[in-house]
Order: C-alpha cells, then sequence, then structure tokens
C-alpha cells in the first residue's frame, strides 16, 4: 500500500470545468432558444416556455438555499439573492466595487466575499481587464457577467423573447451569451480572456490570447454591423492579428482589412 501511497501521490490532479450546452451541443438552428432558455439541459428542452422559467426559479433558489449552505457560504439566502439580482442589472458593465457596496448598502470587502462566492461556483464570471503597454490610460476594473443566459434572464424577470428584446439588457445579455460561445469554440480558458479599455472611450468586448496569438471580438445585435473608430484603435494598439465584429445577421464578410463581420449563426464553421 505504501508504494502505490507513493505512486498515487505522483500523479497530477486534473481539473475539467463542464460548462453549459453551447451551440456546439444545441446547433446554430437553435441559437435564439438556447440564448432565451440558458445552457442547462433541463431549462433548453422544456416543452414550453413557462417550463422552462420555473425550472429556472427553481434552480436558484436551491442553489442559494442549499448548495450554496453545503458548500461553506455562510450567507443569507435572500441576501445573496437580492445581491445576484443587482449584478444581473451590471451584467457587461465595468464593476466598480465602491459603487455597488454604497448601492448595495454594505462594506466593499463584504461585496467582493460575496462575489468570489459565486464566481467561484461558476454561476458569475469576472473578466479580467487587459494592460497593454501603451503610454494611455487604460480602465483596470474588472467586468461581471452572469454565467448562464438563461439564469440572468430569470434574475431580471425576462419570461419570453418579446421581454427580451424590450429589455434594456438586450444587448448586454446577446454579449455574454456569444462570448461564452465563442471562448468555448476558439478552446480559450479563462485566464485567456479579457476585455480592454481606454478612459479615452476606445475598447473592445474581448480580446483572446493565446500564445503569440490575439484575436479581437466585439458583439452588436444588429444586422448591419460597421467599423467604428473604436474597433481600428484596438486593433493598432493590441497589435491584434485580426477582429471580427459578431452580429446578428445570416452572413459573414469583410469589412475592412483584418476586420470582419461574423454571423452569430455561422460561429462553429466560421472561427478556428
Amino acid at each position: 500500500m505504501q508504494s502505490c501511497s507513493r505512486v498515487c501521490e505522483s500523479w497530477p490532479i486534473g481539473f475539467h470545468e463542464l460548462p453549459p450546452l453551447g451551440l456546439a451541443e444545441a446547433g446554430a438552428g437553435a441559437l435564439d432558444t438556447l440564448w432565451r432558455r440558458g445552457g442547462f439541459p433541463r431549462s433548453f428542452t422544456a416543452r414550453t416556455e413557462e417550463e422552462s422559467c420555473d425550472w429556472r426559479r427553481n434552480f436558484i433558489r436551491t442553489f442559494l438555499e442549499r448548495d450554496l449552505p453545503q458548500l461553506g457560504v455562510r450567507v443569507s439566502a435572500e441576501t445573496l439573492r437580492r445581491f445576484w439580482v443587482m449584478l444581473a442589472h451590471y451584467h457587461g458593465q465595468t464593476f466598480n466595487y465602491m459603487e455597488f457596496a454604497r448601492a448595495f448598502g454594505v462594506a466593499d470587502t463584504t461585496v467582493r466575499r460575496y462575489l468570489d462566492s459565486l464566481a467561484s461556483t461558476f454561476v458569475l464570471h469576472v473578466l479580467a481587464p487587459y494592460s497593454a503597454n501603451l503610454s494611455k490610460r487604460q480602465v483596470k476594473a474588472p467586468r461581471v457577467y452572469v454565467a448562464d443566459s438563461g439564469l440572468l434572464h430569470s434574475l431580471l424577470d425576462i419570461e419570453s423573447q418579446r421581454d427580451l428584446e424590450r429589455h434594456p439588457k438586450l444587448g448586454a445579455s446577446w454579449e455574454g451569451f456569444l462570448m461564452a460561445n465563442v471562448a468555448r469554440q476558439l478552446g480559450a480558458r479563462r485566464d485567456q480572456c479579457f476585455y480592454w479599455a481606454t478612459h479615452a472611450g476606445a475598447e473592445l468586448d474581448l480580446l483572446v490570447v493565446q500564445g503569440a496569438r490575439r484575436i479581437g471580438f466585439e458583439f452588436k445585435r444588429t444586422t448591419s454591423p460597421v467599423v467604428t473608430p473604436s474597433m481600428r484603435v484596438a486593433l493598432s494598439d493590441l497589435r491584434l492579428q485580426r477582429l471580427d465584429v459578431v452580429h446578428a445577421g445570416n452572413e459573414t464578410f469583410p469589412l475592412s482589412p483584418r476586420i470582419r463581420a461574423v454571423a452569430a449563426r455561422r460561429i462553429l464553421a466560421d472561427l478556428p
């Protein structure tokens, strides 16, 4: 047994994150349903929208009341629910700990602790800022995303495609959903994904850095994407190999040298 123990101790431990269903599993034809309902199998495959919404509401309650306490999180379920709902309204935004702490009525250290609890259980994604070697002042705060679009919509009380299309967080929801699918398609780890922004206003929704490869992405809920000055600045300052604008149309086409429009429904075919 001692020899077996010594051998076992030398084996490396592997970690594998199991994400919700994505476009690779659901298929591009199910994009709108997957976006609206999220990637949890029982939510995605529910017979009706009502059943899908009910499952997500029950998941949120069970997660807060049973799962988190079992993981050692000693915060009341109601407090964390209010915190999570507030975070849903910050989805896709640069996160200011002090500002959020004042709005929530707690210390910024408490906000960090609550945020870490949700991020460590994979229901929240904190996207780190990228700091390039530039003379420009760059934003240093992270951005926060509810990891599953279906949970985001339940926290925002969105129950139908019509509700979603009319909601102020429509664009942010689209961005977070497609960002996750793009990262999976590229095989990018969390520590290889960033956003970038300067205090002068230039920004990039997603920067994937894999060794020497740097690819930028913008996510636009439009069928007619165009090149913006911000994109050109990002392309030059970050020395991107290319910049893709993921949009709601049906075709992928070039916009300018090293910038192209990529149809959301063609992510699986048009991204390497």
